[in-house]
């Protein structure tokens, strides 16, 4: 890091010391160089009835002009940062909030056309996913993003949510839509009971009994096993009716015979997207709307100052609650949705690594930026995707990849919020 220093110094009149920059980016290539040789450049393989090593020195080389060429250029970047004045991130960041109506427009637009215009069912499919995460990092950001309390259990709102819509459908027949309010409330009620024993606890703390909340439940559904149906979880749930018309092969009372069209499998897919964009739409316009309300600006502050929200006569107890409540009410209702879109639901879909990675979601995005969540969880969902067929490398690239963006902006992608009320709207902020 003294060597970085160095390089984004401006030695004389504002110069930049290429060399220093050199040295840094050397000794980064040489760190990968020794990581990358046992990873990259050797390979064990079968050779009939023995075991031999495979030699890739083209893959260490290319692993280690990248780190150097990279390194370099964070260097770069980092000393122009530090020259201009709030940083090219920051403008940046200032123009996609001040035109954030627009984009968000364009992103809907964009979702609603590409089973249209790209009806690929394995895209579709992914688009899903991603549609999941994207709602529930919103769901997850009123807690952390906007009250600032750090939550590493919030895989058990979305287990409550998943494991209600599977009892409640395959025990009383009820469907996907009478169940669907049903599933948030359940959750925002788990996340008043999580909310109570917490009120008094921050950071650290806070962060492991959410944690231990979060283990609770998942030990509950693989013990219970008369209820949860224990480690088996629960199979045959009813698949979700486009209000009442079953997507089969039929000639009577299902949705392709309703309309006078063809069956394809297709269209439960197409529908099950819809329907999760939609739910993501109301999640963003429901947090969005109520960020300008006083709970919202009560969140805000709470983040900020609690000592000073006190001071102002704001009641910590009933803002935490609310935080808690409606961030797992919306992670039931994605529960709920993963529930009927697979069928079948088991304890290890919920485990720590989903909350981690839905926290992660979150934190890359930039904490309280709605945007800041679409844009990580394409790169936390859709980019290990792509790269699926590198599966010697997927993961490693995934991580190297999220290690460059804490270092390059540790705040997140969009770390610049735009207050929620000015005192004087007509004057520039300082």
């Amino acid at each position: 890091m003294a060597d970085m220093k160095n390089a984004v110094a401006t030695p004389g009149q504002g110069g930049f010391d290429v060399g220093a920059a050199l040295k840094e980016s050397g000794k980064a290539a040489f760190v990968a160089g020794l990581l990358g040789l046992p990873l990259l450049a050797l390979k064990a393989d079968n050779f009939g009835s023995k075991l031999g090593l495979v030699y890739r020195w083209d893959a260490l080389f290319i692993a280690i002009a990248a780190v150097f060429v990279g390194r370099f250029l964070l260097i770069l970047l980092s000393g122009r940062q530090k020259k201009s004045e709030g940083g090219v991130f920051a403008a940046f960041g200032k123009g996609i909030h001040s035109n954030m109506a627009l984009i968000g427009l364009a992103g809907l637009v964009i979702g609603v056309l590409l089973p249209v215009v790209y009806p690929d069912r394995y895209v579709i499919y992914i688009a899903t996913t991603f549609m999941i995460y994207v709602m529930l990092g919103w769901g997850l950001n009123i807690v952390v993003g906007l009250a600032g309390l750090l939550d590493l259990g919030y895989v058990a709102f979305y287990a409550v949510g998943a494991y209600s819509y599977a009892l409640i459908a395959s025990q009383f027949g009820w469907s996907f839509w009478v169940v669907l309010p049903l599933a948030g409330l359940f959750a925002a009620f788990f996340g008043v009971i999580l909310g109570f024993p917490v009120l008094r606890l921050r950071g650290d703390y806070l962060a492991i009994v959410t944690l231990g909340f979060g283990e609770i439940i998942r030990v509950i559904l693989i013990n219970w096993t008369d209820f949860t149906g224990g480690p088996n979880g629960i199979s045959g749930i009813p698949p979700i009716t486009f209000f009442g018309l079953p997507f089969k092969n039929g000639d009577h009372g299902t949705f392709a015979s309703f309309f006078g069209i063809a069956h394809s499998p297709v269209q439960r897919i197409i529908f099950l997207y819809f329907v999760i964009l939609t739910l993501a739409t109301l999640t963003n316009l429901f947090t969005q709307r109520m960020r300008k309300l006083p709970v919202g600006r009560a969140w805000e502050a709470l983040r900020e100052d609690e000592i000073a929200c006190r001071s102002l006569g704001i009641n910590p107890t009933n803002i935490k609650l609310s935080a808690f409540a409606l961030g797992a009410m919306f992670g039931g209702f994605a529960g709920s949705f993963f529930s009927v879109r697979a069928g079948f639901v088991s304890p290890e879909s919920f485990t720590f690594i989903e909350s981690a990675v839905i926290l992660a979601i979150v934190v890359l995005g930039g904490m309280g930026s709605q945007l800041g969540v679409v844009i990580a969880a394409f790169f936390v969902v859709i980019l290990p995707e792509v790269f699926r067929e590198f599966e010697e490398y997927r993961m490693l690239l995934f991580g190297l990849a999220m290690m460059v963006i804490m270092v390059w902006r540790p705040n997140g992608l969009l770390s610049f919020r735009e207050p929620t009320i000015r005192l004087h709207p007509k004057k520039e902020s300082a």
